[in-house]
């Protein structure tokens, strides 16, 4: 028996006892029933609705893997579905000293982004969560290392100790 059929057996109770309805108990006990029957089909609609939405939440993740698998094509290299023991850093060497990563983060989003030290010096890459444009720029950077150069160099401009 669901919700809704309990309310009217109750319901139907209440009416059997031919109870006085102008007695102020009577009142309020018919008050509640209306109450409860009115909860009742508020929840047969939210269950309805959640049914409805569960339905269009599945289709979404049909179509989500149908993607997945479009993109991720099963036929490349990079995920070899016989190896379980695959690491998805494997391929991406973070402390690699021929072409390192840095941590960057996105002003307008917040959203960390592991950028090869390549695209940083490209000097400008798109936030793929929000859209920014992230620019980078070296120029004070440079700067800097000319300042504190200590006469040992091979010549760099400015430089003091040329031999």
């Amino acid at each position: 028996m669901n919700i809704t059929e309990k309310i009217s057996y109750i319901k139907g109770l209440c009416e059997g006892l031919s109870l006085d309805e102008k007695k102020p108990e009577v009142k309020v006990i018919n008050a509640i029933i209306d109450l409860l029957d009115d909860i009742a089909y508020d929840l047969t609609d939210m269950e309805e609705l959640y049914d409805e939405l569960s339905d269009q939440v599945d289709e979404i993740d049909q179509d989500l893997a149908e993607v997945e698998s479009e993109l991720y094509d099963e036929d490349c290299d990079c995920c070899d579905d016989d190896d379980d023991d695959y690491d998805e850093d494997e391929d991406f060497d973070f402390d690699d000293e021929d072409n390192p990563f840095y941590e960057v983060t996105c002003g307008a989003c917040g959203q960390k982004l592991n950028v090869s030290e390549d695209v940083l010096l490209e000097g400008e890459i798109e936030c793929p969560n929000c859209g920014e444009l992230l620019e980078f720029d070296f120029s004070g950077l440079f700067d800097e290392e000319e300042e504190e150069c200590d006469g040992n160099c091979d010549g760099c401009d400015g430089c003091e100790g040329e031999e």
